[in-house]
């Protein structure tokens, strides 16, 4: 899984043989250190490892450090064309730079990022996305197509090069999830740098979990892929939810319980729905590693979720509570969902 070299961000490896990191971003206003402070503990509580901020101005510099002594999660701080940032950013003790080096200006100023971040072991994303190909390689390329994008990062990356930097990690970005699938594979072919993977723009909560999945999971199932960010128009928290979910989704990494639910059927007696949402958002706070099963009927429950760790099956009014396909007992409806959270607390 993931690529050849490795990089750090403060305690996180990306790359090698390091467990596919989540990240996500915060969008409370750059220069208010108390919101960054309070929703930088907010997704840390919610098991985000890194966390990027946009660095527009010296204002946002200046909540880097309140940030980083606030939690214990990596700031990445995100720099868009003026390459002071990055150095303040660098010296406000960032643990990695966001930078496209083409865009600060000349090399004296990209020799300028790459010195910095190689006195202070700050790894640098280099951020392609479809609307930052340079000029001359749209021209080439007619549009922002997979191989567009990979010369793009190719041309950011030998910049770097230039000036003996090489801690390096890559993105390209689009909101087409075909381009941004073929552009990360068509990467991963040709270079050896880490790669943050994610599908930009997707879209909001359902859309953009639908596309991400689509996107994500393709990669990761094809063993690409070192650290992802489900970009949607939600909040940063629900993006780390759904970056653990897919994870999970294609058996990358477990993390926490795994929820099995049927899809409900005329044999339903239940209000499974809203039962199986429950349950769902009660093991948010739990970190074992189990299969847990809500099915809607005792016909085909335990058997169909005979591998569950703990799960219970709905019938007519109530319900049975089973472990590994054993049933354990029968419970009235009202009870099911307690029950199930009682032995699931025993395990």
């Amino acid at each position: 899984m993931g690529s050849k070299k490795q990089i750090k961000a403060g305690n996180v490896l990306i790359g090698g043989n390091a467990p596919v990191s989540v990240q996500s971003m915060l969008n409370c206003p750059s220069g208010d250190a108390q919101a960054c402070v309070s929703q930088a503990k907010e997704l840390e509580a919610a098991g985000c490892e890194i966390i990027r901020a946009t660095v527009p101005d010296m204002q946002a510099v200046k909540t880097i450090e309140a940030r980083k002594n606030a939690v214990s999660v990596p700031i990445v701080a995100d720099i868009h064309f003026d390459y002071r940032m990055a150095l303040e950013a660098a010296e406000a003790g960032a643990d990695k730079i966001r930078i496209n080096p083409g865009n600060i200006g000349s090399d004296d100023r990209v020799k300028a990022v790459a010195d910095k971040c190689r006195q202070k072991n700050i790894p640098i994303r280099i951020g392609v996305n479809s609307g930052s190909v340079e000029k001359h390689i749209l021209k080439k390329y007619g549009s922002p197509t997979p191989e567009a994008l990979v010369e793009s990062a190719k041309y950011h990356i030998e910049l770097l090069n230039r000036f003996d930097f090489d801690d390096i990690a890559v993105s390209l970005k689009s909101s087409n999830v075909k381009t941004a699938v073929n552009a990360y594979r068509l990467m991963a072919a040709e270079t050896p740098y880490p790669l943050h993977i994610g599908i930009t723009e997707a879209g909001t909560e359902r859309m953009g979990l639908l596309k991400s999945a689509a996107g994500i999971g393709s990669l990761l199932l094809d063993g690409i892929g070192d650290t992802i960010r489900v970009s949607l128009t939600a909040s940063p928290v629900k993006e780390v939810y759904a970056g653990f979910d897919i994870l999970k989704a294609v058996g990358v990494r477990k993390k926490g319980p795994d929820l099995i639910s049927c899809p409900t059927c005329g044999r339903t007696k239940i209000d499974l729905i809203s039962l199986a949402s429950r349950v769902e958002q009660a093991l948010r706070s739990c970190d074992k590693n189990i299969t847990v099963a809500v099915m809607g009927c005792v016909v085909n429950g335990p058997g169909e979720a005979s591998h569950a760790d703990i799960g219970i099956a709905g019938g007519n009014g109530e319900g049975l509570l089973f472990k590994k396909g054993e049933i354990i007992k029968k419970v009235r409806e009202e009870d099911l969902f307690d029950e199930l959270m009682t032995e699931i607390k025993r395990l």
